[in-house]
């Protein structure tokens, strides 16, 4: 699945076309490397996204195309909320 439809489908950004310009801006890595937008992720990946002087670290547990509201947090396990 792509950065930018996992973002979205986590309910960790809002919206896709967020996610995308966060990548688009340097601000999101993948296994500590800079991802774009369309980069493919598989469970157990750890994902960084940074927001301003905020570091949100998280492990991809599970890709599902869609995730209702309850089952989103399921997806992923956060490993630093700096």
């Amino acid at each position: 699945m792509r950065l930018d439809k996992f973002l979205k489908v986590s309910r960790i950004i809002k919206r896709r076309t967020v996610a995308a310009q966060a990548c688009d801006d340097g601000r999101a890595e993948v296994n500590g490397r800079p991802a774009k937008p369309s980069a493919r992720l598989k469970a157990g990946d750890e994902v960084t996204l940074r927001f301003g002087d905020k570091i949100f670290s998280f492990r991809v547990l599970s890709l599902n195309e869609n995730a209702r509201k309850e089952e989103a947090s399921s997806l992923y396990e956060v490993l630093n909320e700096d």
